[in-house]
């Protein structure tokens, strides 16, 4: 498939782009700053555009250079979770920029959400649960998700809404915990400070979430909700100590310094019974 990868240099982005091209997909890679994607190893495999999303998107759609699918990731302002702007800016944004991709044409959206769409709910989260986002930035991606459901019955497309759970590995945020982990290693800080630690998360590798967007994006009967998650529930004190075990680090852990965050709850995970369905048709 030709395949318009939107936020391409970001966390996620980058590792879809790779996979995509490891399948034999050519991409069409968008991102506002060039001089980031030429750092890329897949700079010169691709066709980039530099683009803001959010200014002008128009030349994107014209009728002889639409894609067959668009995996869209961009979404600026992460990790802050809490500022009202998700909903002010990024919402009508995204909103305006998917339904002119539909209304070009384009038949296929495969879309990121996110754990925090379920809010304070507890235990395994299904496919099928009802959402109850407390934070600006769930509940614009829910609405997100919601309002493209209601184009569908207008305008009909594929619709795919993967929702993100916790990621980790090479490019990610300087600030999240397992790079600020890293950090204090490498540079020989005696101490980490963390919270209690007693959270149990849904963990994924970045490549196997890369690899889940490219698994769904090629099953395009497969629509609706789609959890990429582990379904297994790791503490964030594994999480880690794993990691310290894994680089061969003494630190002291310094738990209690930090607070729960408030805008999730202590334990919960996610259940995906549709990638599940899908890796395992794959293998027969």
């Amino acid at each position: 498939m030709r395949v318009m990868v939107t936020g391409a240099t970001g966390f996620v982005g980058q590792h879809v782009v790779n996979e995509l091209l490891a399948r034999g997909h050519s991409v069409v890679a968008i991102a506002r700053d060039i001089k980031r994607a030429r750092e890329m190893p897949w700079f010169d495999r691709v066709e980039f555009i530099q683009c803001d999303l959010h200014e002008g998107f128009k030349p994107l759609f014209q009728p002889e250079c639409l894609p067959n699918a668009i995996v869209h990731l961009a979404w600026p302002g992460l990790p802050n979770y809490r500022d009202f702007f998700h909903i002010s800016k990024n919402l009508p944004a995204d909103l305006t920029f998917l339904e002119a991709a539909v209304n070009s044409g384009v038949p296929h959206l495969l879309v990121a959400g996110t754990c925090l769409e379920y809010g304070m709910q507890y235990g395994p989260l299904t496919e099928e649960l009802e959402t109850s986002p407390t934070t600006p930035y769930g509940f614009a991606k829910d609405a997100l998700r919601k309002a493209l459901q209601l184009l569908q019955k207008k305008r009909p497309f594929t619709l795919q809404w993967m929702r993100l759970f916790y990621m980790y590995g090479e490019g990610q945020n300087k600030n999240s915990l397992l790079a600020q982990l890293d950090r204090a290693i490498d540079e020989g800080q005696p101490v980490f400070n963390m919270s209690m630690g007693d959270q149990l998360r849904d963990y994924l590798p970045i490549q196997d979430v890369a690899k889940n967007f490219v698994i769904v994006l090629e099953n395009p009967d497969c629509q609706g909700v789609i959890n990429c998650c582990s379904g297994m529930p790791v503490s964030v004190l594994d999480l880690v100590q794993q990691r310290c075990r894994e680089k061969a680090s003494d630190i002291r852990i310094n738990r209690g310094y930090y607070p729960y965050p408030d805008y999730e709850p202590l334990v919960f995970w996610g259940m995906g019974a549709k990638l599940s369905t899908l890796k395992a048709a794959s293998e027969i």
